[in-house]
């Protein structure tokens, strides 16, 4: 499977781990996160979106799926959506998950890793941050509706929330 598909029906596709999807209008986009974070990044005058599932913060030089690592990842999202005809300029993005799944503090804060290369990212890209739900030491499954650009985030025992 390629790290980039285009749904364009009111179809739901799960992003798995290292990949991104990129859909419009009705379609919807999940993914289970844990210490990963997702990316969606989004055109609300093409009604276009990309969600991808960053696993690692660099790629220290090695290849992979574009969807893996956030230093590869971003661009290769940006990329696919300029092809498309969406000009960076009006993109936003919402991020979500990087939790601290092995306990706060210690070495194996992937979480906190993901979270700030994916905001270093974004940054550097111009992209506007509009929304995050990140950190804490609980998984989400996260959707993003292509149609309206809302970002549905549920957690276990929790109500869902919108942003």
């Amino acid at each position: 499977m390629t790290a980039s598909t285009v749904v364009e029906t009111a179809e739901s596709r799960t992003v798995g781990m290292g990949q991104f999807v990129v859909a419009q209008g009705l379609a919807h986009l999940s993914a289970v996160l844990g210490s990963c974070v997702g990316v969606a990044l989004y055109h609300s005058g093409m009604k276009l979106g990309a969600f991808g599932h960053v696993v690692l913060p660099d790629s220290h030089g090695r290849s992979s799926s574009p969807g893996k690592f956030a230093d590869i990842a971003i661009p290769a999202m940006l990329a696919d959506l300029r092809q498309r005809g969406a000009a960076q300029s009006g993109l936003i993005a919402k991020i979500v998950g990087g939790a601290c799944m092995f306990g706060l503090g210690g070495p194996l804060q992937i979480g906190d890793a993901n979270t700030q290369a994916v905001l270093a990212l974004l940054g550097a890209a111009g992209i506007p941050v509009v929304a995050r739900d990140v950190g804490g030491t609980s998984g989400r499954r996260a959707t993003l509706n292509c149609s309206n650009g809302k970002l549905t985030i549920t957690t276990v025992g929790g109500p869902a929330r919108i942003i």
